[in-house]
Protein backbone atom coordinates (compact mmCIF):
# COMPACT_ATOMS: atom_id res chain seq x y z
CA UNK A 1 0.00 0.00 0.00
CA UNK A 2 0.99 3.65 -0.32
CA UNK A 3 1.72 5.71 2.78
CA UNK A 4 3.44 8.94 3.80
CA UNK A 5 6.24 8.78 6.39
CA UNK A 6 9.23 10.81 7.52
CA UNK A 7 12.75 9.44 7.91
CA UNK A 8 14.37 12.79 8.72
CA UNK A 9 13.04 16.01 10.15
CA UNK A 10 12.54 19.21 8.23
CA UNK A 11 10.12 21.08 5.98
CA UNK A 12 7.33 19.67 3.82
CA UNK A 13 9.91 18.24 1.41
CA UNK A 14 10.86 15.48 3.90
CA UNK A 15 7.45 13.82 3.55
CA UNK A 16 8.09 10.52 1.74
CA UNK A 17 5.35 8.91 -0.35
CA UNK A 18 6.24 5.25 -0.77
CA UNK A 19 5.06 1.64 -0.77
CA UNK A 20 4.69 -0.15 2.57
CA UNK A 21 3.29 -3.53 3.62
CA UNK A 22 -0.44 -3.47 4.28
CA UNK A 23 -0.97 -3.75 8.07
CA UNK A 24 -2.87 -6.73 9.48
CA UNK A 25 -5.39 -6.22 12.30
CA UNK A 26 -4.62 -8.17 15.46
CA UNK A 27 -6.87 -9.04 18.38
CA UNK A 28 -9.37 -6.26 19.11
CA UNK A 29 -8.20 -4.19 16.14
CA UNK A 30 -9.79 -3.00 12.89
CA UNK A 31 -8.27 -2.23 9.51
CA UNK A 32 -9.79 0.80 7.83
CA UNK A 33 -9.52 1.54 4.13
CA UNK A 34 -8.71 5.24 4.31
CA UNK A 35 -10.96 7.51 2.28
CA UNK A 36 -9.76 10.75 3.86
CA UNK A 37 -7.27 12.02 6.45
CA UNK A 38 -7.20 15.57 7.78
CA UNK A 39 -4.01 17.64 7.85
CA UNK A 40 -3.38 19.11 11.31
CA UNK A 41 -0.71 21.28 12.95
CA UNK A 42 0.39 18.26 15.02
CA UNK A 43 1.43 16.63 11.73
CA UNK A 44 3.76 19.56 11.14
CA UNK A 45 5.10 19.22 14.69
CA UNK A 46 5.86 15.55 14.00
CA UNK A 47 7.45 16.19 10.61
CA UNK A 48 9.62 19.04 11.86
CA UNK A 49 10.94 17.09 14.84
CA UNK A 50 9.35 19.38 17.42
CA UNK A 51 7.50 16.54 19.16
CA UNK A 52 10.69 14.50 19.39
CA UNK A 53 12.64 17.46 20.79
CA UNK A 54 9.83 18.05 23.29
CA UNK A 55 10.06 14.48 24.56
CA UNK A 56 6.63 13.48 23.26
CA UNK A 57 7.87 11.10 20.54
CA UNK A 58 10.96 8.94 21.23
CA UNK A 59 13.62 8.85 18.50
CA UNK A 60 12.51 6.63 15.62
CA UNK A 61 13.96 5.78 12.21
CA UNK A 62 10.52 6.07 10.61
CA UNK A 63 7.45 7.99 11.74
CA UNK A 64 3.97 7.84 10.30
CA UNK A 65 2.02 11.04 9.73
CA UNK A 66 -1.67 11.69 10.32
CA UNK A 67 -4.10 11.27 13.24
CA UNK A 68 -7.60 11.63 11.76
CA UNK A 69 -9.20 9.04 9.52
CA UNK A 70 -12.52 8.46 7.79
CA UNK A 71 -13.14 5.42 5.64
CA UNK A 72 -14.64 1.94 5.59
CA UNK A 73 -13.87 -1.14 7.62
CA UNK A 74 -11.75 -3.47 5.48
CA UNK A 75 -10.96 -6.26 7.97
CA UNK A 76 -11.49 -7.01 11.66
CA UNK A 77 -9.33 -8.90 14.11
CA UNK A 78 -10.45 -11.53 16.58
CA UNK A 79 -12.66 -10.31 19.39
CA UNK A 80 -14.01 -7.29 17.54
CA UNK A 81 -17.74 -6.71 17.89
CA UNK A 82 -19.88 -3.84 16.70
CA UNK A 83 -18.08 -3.33 13.38
CA UNK A 84 -18.24 -5.31 10.16
CA UNK A 85 -16.54 -5.05 6.80
CA UNK A 86 -18.00 -2.20 4.78
CA UNK A 87 -19.05 -0.01 7.72
CA UNK A 88 -18.33 3.71 7.27
CA UNK A 89 -16.26 4.83 10.25
CA UNK A 90 -14.15 7.61 11.69
CA UNK A 91 -11.25 7.15 14.07
CA UNK A 92 -8.20 8.57 15.76
CA UNK A 93 -4.62 7.33 15.85
CA UNK A 94 -3.28 8.67 19.17
CA UNK A 95 0.19 7.04 19.15
CA UNK A 96 2.39 9.51 17.25
CA UNK A 97 5.42 7.22 17.60
CA UNK A 98 3.90 4.58 15.29
CA UNK A 99 5.63 3.88 11.97
CA UNK A 100 2.42 4.35 9.99
CA UNK A 101 -0.23 7.06 10.39
CA UNK A 102 -3.45 7.87 8.62
CA UNK A 103 -1.76 9.42 5.58
CA UNK A 104 -2.04 5.99 3.99
CA UNK A 105 -4.31 3.70 2.01
CA UNK A 106 -4.99 1.55 5.09
CA UNK A 107 -4.64 2.04 8.82
CA UNK A 108 -5.13 -0.37 11.72
CA UNK A 109 -6.67 1.02 14.91
CA UNK A 110 -8.05 -0.39 18.14
CA UNK A 111 -11.79 -1.00 17.80
CA UNK A 112 -12.22 1.30 20.81
CA UNK A 113 -10.72 4.18 18.79
CA UNK A 114 -13.34 4.22 16.02
CA UNK A 115 -17.02 5.06 15.67
CA UNK A 116 -19.67 5.10 12.97
CA UNK A 117 -19.20 8.07 10.66
CA UNK A 118 -21.82 10.85 10.70
CA UNK A 119 -24.67 9.99 8.34
CA UNK A 120 -25.10 13.57 7.12
CA UNK A 121 -21.49 14.23 6.10
CA UNK A 122 -19.16 13.02 3.37
CA UNK A 123 -16.17 10.98 4.50
CA UNK A 124 -13.88 13.89 3.59
CA UNK A 125 -15.89 16.15 5.90
CA UNK A 126 -16.03 13.50 8.61
CA UNK A 127 -12.23 13.20 8.61
CA UNK A 128 -12.00 16.68 10.16
CA UNK A 129 -13.86 15.63 13.32
CA UNK A 130 -11.85 13.12 15.41
CA UNK A 131 -8.72 14.95 16.55
CA UNK A 132 -10.12 18.46 16.88
CA UNK A 133 -13.56 17.43 18.10
CA UNK A 134 -12.21 15.09 20.77
CA UNK A 135 -9.63 17.66 21.86
CA UNK A 136 -12.37 20.24 22.42
CA UNK A 137 -14.65 17.74 24.16
CA UNK A 138 -11.93 16.46 26.49
CA UNK A 139 -10.89 20.03 27.32
CA UNK A 140 -14.45 20.88 28.32
CA UNK A 141 -14.59 17.77 30.49
CA UNK A 142 -11.59 19.14 32.44
CA UNK A 143 -13.54 22.28 33.37
CA UNK A 144 -15.98 20.42 35.63
CA UNK A 145 -18.30 23.45 35.76
CA UNK A 146 -22.08 23.68 36.10
CA UNK A 147 -24.39 24.98 33.35
CA UNK A 148 -24.50 28.77 33.34
CA UNK A 149 -20.75 29.18 33.91
CA UNK A 150 -18.89 31.59 31.65
CA UNK A 151 -16.19 30.10 29.44
CA UNK A 152 -13.67 32.11 27.42
CA UNK A 153 -12.53 30.49 24.16
CA UNK A 154 -9.52 31.99 22.39
CA UNK A 155 -8.87 31.14 18.75
CA UNK A 156 -12.61 30.61 18.41
CA UNK A 157 -12.57 30.57 14.59
CA UNK A 158 -10.01 27.76 14.46
CA UNK A 159 -10.72 24.06 14.15
CA UNK A 160 -10.46 23.21 17.87
CA UNK A 161 -11.79 26.62 18.92
CA UNK A 162 -14.89 26.37 16.77
CA UNK A 163 -15.77 22.98 18.21
CA UNK A 164 -15.03 24.30 21.71
CA UNK A 165 -17.51 27.15 21.27
CA UNK A 166 -20.26 24.86 19.98
CA UNK A 167 -19.69 22.19 22.63
CA UNK A 168 -19.49 24.74 25.45
CA UNK A 169 -22.79 26.18 24.27
CA UNK A 170 -24.29 22.68 24.14
CA UNK A 171 -23.17 22.17 27.77
CA UNK A 172 -25.14 25.22 28.81
CA UNK A 173 -22.16 27.54 29.28
CA UNK A 174 -22.13 31.21 28.39
CA UNK A 175 -19.36 31.57 25.80
CA UNK A 176 -17.07 34.57 25.38
CA UNK A 177 -15.16 34.09 22.13
CA UNK A 178 -11.98 35.73 20.83
CA UNK A 179 -11.08 35.69 17.13
CA UNK A 180 -10.27 38.01 14.24
CA UNK A 181 -12.79 40.76 13.57
CA UNK A 182 -13.75 39.26 10.21
CA UNK A 183 -14.81 36.03 11.92
CA UNK A 184 -17.43 37.50 14.25
CA UNK A 185 -20.46 36.20 12.33
CA UNK A 186 -18.88 32.76 12.00
CA UNK A 187 -18.07 32.51 15.71
CA UNK A 188 -21.45 33.80 16.83
CA UNK A 189 -22.96 31.16 14.57
CA UNK A 190 -21.10 28.51 16.59
CA UNK A 191 -22.88 29.76 19.71
CA UNK A 192 -20.78 32.56 21.21
CA UNK A 193 -22.81 35.06 23.23
CA UNK A 194 -20.02 37.62 23.57
CA UNK A 195 -17.48 38.28 20.81
CA UNK A 196 -14.19 40.11 21.32
CA UNK A 197 -11.76 40.81 18.46
CA UNK A 198 -8.12 39.87 18.94
CA UNK A 199 -6.15 42.68 20.55
CA UNK A 200 -4.32 43.95 23.58
CA UNK A 201 -5.49 43.90 27.20
CA UNK A 202 -7.75 40.90 26.81
CA UNK A 203 -8.20 40.57 30.56
CA UNK A 204 -9.58 44.10 30.83
CA UNK A 205 -11.94 43.61 27.90
CA UNK A 206 -13.27 40.28 29.13
CA UNK A 207 -13.84 41.69 32.61
CA UNK A 208 -15.75 44.62 31.13
CA UNK A 209 -18.19 42.07 29.67
CA UNK A 210 -18.02 39.58 32.55
CA UNK A 211 -17.53 41.29 35.94
CA UNK A 212 -14.92 39.42 37.95
CA UNK A 213 -13.69 37.49 34.93
CA UNK A 214 -14.65 34.26 33.17
CA UNK A 215 -15.05 31.08 35.19
CA UNK A 216 -12.72 29.29 32.80
CA UNK A 217 -10.68 29.67 29.64
CA UNK A 218 -10.03 27.26 26.80
CA UNK A 219 -6.87 28.83 25.38
CA UNK A 220 -6.72 27.26 21.93
CA UNK A 221 -4.81 30.31 20.58
CA UNK A 222 -2.03 29.80 23.17
CA UNK A 223 -2.25 33.35 24.50
CA UNK A 224 -1.02 32.22 27.91
CA UNK A 225 -0.92 34.97 30.53
CA UNK A 226 -3.12 37.29 28.45
CA UNK A 227 -5.93 34.73 28.60
CA UNK A 228 -5.20 33.77 32.21
CA UNK A 229 -5.68 37.41 33.17
CA UNK A 230 -9.29 37.14 31.98
CA UNK A 231 -10.11 34.25 34.36
CA UNK A 232 -11.64 34.78 37.79
CA UNK A 233 -9.80 33.81 40.97
CA UNK A 234 -9.79 30.02 41.50
CA UNK A 235 -11.10 29.51 37.99
CA UNK A 236 -10.08 26.94 35.38
CA UNK A 237 -7.59 27.28 32.51
CA UNK A 238 -6.95 24.63 29.85
CA UNK A 239 -3.72 24.52 27.84
CA UNK A 240 -3.54 22.94 24.37
CA UNK A 241 0.20 22.54 23.75
CA UNK A 242 3.29 21.31 25.54
CA UNK A 243 5.25 24.11 27.16
CA UNK A 244 2.38 26.60 26.91
CA UNK A 245 1.13 26.52 30.50
CA UNK A 246 1.19 29.87 32.33
CA UNK A 247 1.94 30.18 36.04
CA UNK A 248 -1.29 29.30 37.93
CA UNK A 249 -1.79 32.73 39.50
CA UNK A 250 -4.67 33.57 41.87
CA UNK A 251 -5.46 29.94 42.62
CA UNK A 252 -6.44 29.23 39.02
CA UNK A 253 -6.27 25.53 38.18
CA UNK A 254 -4.19 25.08 35.01
CA UNK A 255 -4.71 21.82 33.11
CA UNK A 256 -3.25 20.34 29.94
CA UNK A 257 -5.55 18.46 27.60
CA UNK A 258 -3.67 15.42 26.31
CA UNK A 259 -5.76 13.94 23.53
CA UNK A 260 -6.68 10.26 23.69
CA UNK A 261 -8.72 8.07 21.36
CA UNK A 262 -12.26 7.42 22.60
CA UNK A 263 -14.70 5.73 20.26
CA UNK A 264 -17.65 6.24 22.59
CA UNK A 265 -17.08 9.99 22.81
CA UNK A 266 -16.43 10.11 19.08
CA UNK A 267 -19.79 8.46 18.44
CA UNK A 268 -21.40 11.19 20.53
CA UNK A 269 -19.69 13.88 18.47
CA UNK A 270 -20.88 12.21 15.25
CA UNK A 271 -24.43 12.39 16.60
CA UNK A 272 -23.99 16.10 17.29
CA UNK A 273 -22.91 16.55 13.67
CA UNK A 274 -26.06 14.78 12.48
CA UNK A 275 -28.14 16.91 14.87
CA UNK A 276 -26.66 20.13 13.44
CA UNK A 277 -24.83 21.10 16.64
CA UNK A 278 -21.33 20.73 15.17
CA UNK A 279 -20.31 22.07 11.77
CA UNK A 280 -17.58 20.30 9.79
CA UNK A 281 -15.33 22.64 7.81
CA UNK A 282 -13.05 21.76 4.91
CA UNK A 283 -10.64 24.28 3.42
CA UNK A 284 -9.81 22.02 0.46
CA UNK A 285 -9.18 18.41 -0.52
CA UNK A 286 -6.03 17.09 -2.18
CA UNK A 287 -4.96 13.58 -3.19
CA UNK A 288 -2.71 11.72 -0.77
CA UNK A 289 0.13 12.00 -3.28
CA UNK A 290 0.08 15.79 -2.74
CA UNK A 291 0.82 15.67 1.00
CA UNK A 292 3.83 17.95 0.47
CA UNK A 293 1.62 20.57 -1.18
CA UNK A 294 -0.91 20.27 1.64
CA UNK A 295 1.78 20.97 4.24
CA UNK A 296 3.02 23.94 2.22
CA UNK A 297 -0.50 25.36 2.13
CA UNK A 298 -0.95 24.81 5.86
CA UNK A 299 2.31 26.68 6.50
CA UNK A 300 1.09 29.60 4.40
CA UNK A 301 -1.80 30.12 6.82
CA UNK A 302 -5.11 31.86 6.27
CA UNK A 303 -7.16 28.64 6.12
CA UNK A 304 -10.63 28.26 7.55
CA UNK A 305 -11.31 24.59 8.09
CA UNK A 306 -8.94 21.69 7.54
CA UNK A 307 -7.13 20.52 4.45
CA UNK A 308 -8.02 16.90 3.77
CA UNK A 309 -6.00 14.26 1.91
CA UNK A 310 -8.06 11.72 -0.03
CA UNK A 311 -7.36 8.37 -1.62
CA UNK A 312 -8.48 8.35 -5.23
Amino acid sequence: MRAVVVRRFGGPEVLEFAEHPTPVPGIGRVRVRVAAAAVNPVDVATRSGFLTEAGIIPPRDVLGIGWDVAGTVDAVGDGVTGFTVGDAVIGLRDRPSAALGTYAEFVVLDASAIAAAPRTASLAEAATLPLNGLTAAQAIDLLDLPPGATVLVTGAAGAVGGYAVALAKAHGFRVVAVAGSADEALVRGFGAEVFLPRGDFLGDRVRAAVPGGADAALDTALLGLEALDAVANRGRFVVFAAGAAPIPLRGIRVEHVWIRADGTALAGLATLVDDGVLALRIADTLPLSEAVKAHERLAAGGLRGRLVLTNE
